[in-house]
């Protein structure tokens, strides 16, 4: 599905330049469910924002199944992120003055629907995802669990090929991030590509695969046998 050869990112401050991204060499394939980790200052945002699509001041090539995004410009890049990939956010990043509903149907705003088609696949959503009497609220309504679940529902809404997700459980206590990690474990399993930027060792553990980033390096690839911790496990 993905592939970056020799991808580097670096910023300028003043005479001084700062390399986040070294060189790095990545293939994700379809279905997988990747961890990426490595302490604060790593590069692993830097990366995701470059899976994302979020970031073009990158250098290198980087290969989305038959697209090279490394060609395209900054509003074809755009267009093919709304079409294929999902983006779950550590802080939720909801816009406070939609609802449930509104903030999980802007995805679909930007694709060409029939309004009608776009109800019912927020309503099959919200179903989904067991937030159906949460629909009319507010985000300043919800706890932390509740936004991030909604931050979730938004992000796969559209059926993305990709969901990115960075430090996904990071203001969660310990049961609403199991709940949250299970969730993402059957998304999976449904044929959803995920890759995570997490801290957390228990996270990790939920993928199949370990990438990590030391000073922009890409520095460890490892592939797990199994990626479903006990339901339930403390």
């Amino acid at each position: 599905m993905i592939e970056l050869k020799n991808v580097e990112r670096s910023y300028k401050t003043g005479h001084t330049e700062t390399w986040v991204l070294r060189r790095i060499g990545l293939t994700i394939r379809e279905g997988e469910f990747l961890t990426i980790m490595g302490p604060s200052g790593a590069g692993k945002s830097s990366l995701l924002n470059v899976l994302a699509m979020l970031d073009d001041g990158w250098l290198g090539e980087f290969w989305f199944d038959e697209t090279a995004v490394h060609k395209l410009n900054r509003k074809q890049r755009a267009d093919l992120a709304r079409q294929r990939i999902g983006m779950v956010f550590q802080s939720y990043h909801l816009l406070d003055d939609l609802t449930v509903a509104e903030n999980i149907d802007l995805p679909l705003s930007y694709k060409n629907l029939p309004a009608k088609e776009r109800q019912g696949m927020v309503a099959d959503i919200l179903d989904r995802f067991q937030i159906v009497a949460k629909k009319d609220l507010y985000p300043n309504q919800l706890s932390g669990g509740q936004q991030q679940l909604v931050g979730i529902a938004r992000a796969v809404v559209h059926a993305p090929s990709l969901l990115l997700a960075d430090e996904p459980t990071g203001n969660l206590h310990s049961t609403q991030a199991r709940e949250i990690m299970q969730l993402f474990c059957e998304l999976n399993r449904q044929g959803t590509t995920i890759v995570q930027v997490t801290h957390s060792d228990e996270n990790s553990r939920y993928g199949k695969r370990i990438v990590e980033l030391r000073d922009g390096w890409l520095t460890r690839d490892e592939l797990f046998a199994t990626n479903t911790p006990e339901v339930g496990a403390k």
